[in-house]
């Protein structure tokens, strides 16, 4: 199990177990179609990236529990690339 599961802390930053376990799921969702890590993922499994995600305040559930994203698009030669997107 990830050790930061294990901590109380990022329960408390969600907002308790249930709004992380949606969160975690909502996110893994996203990632396995596609979407893109918002955090430095090389070499490591999508709930490491998730937890990382989290941890660094890069996501989060609004009031109606969809998942929000801080940083939600990336500057790229010839536009925007909005990373809560797949990329397929």
């Amino acid at each position: 199990m990830i050790d930061e599961l294990k901590e109380e802390r990022i329960v408390n930053k969600v907002g308790g177990r249930f709004k992380l376990s949606t969160l975690i799921q909502k996110r893994m969702i996203a990632l396995n179609q596609g979407a893109r890590p918002l955090v430095e993922a090389r070499g490591v499994d999508k709930l490491q990236v998730v937890i990382q995600e989290i941890m660094q305040d890069k996501i989060f559930l609004d009031m109606s529990g969809n998942v929000q994203y801080s940083e939600p698009t990336e500057e790229v030669e010839g536009g925007t690339v909005d990373l809560t997107q797949s990329t397929n």
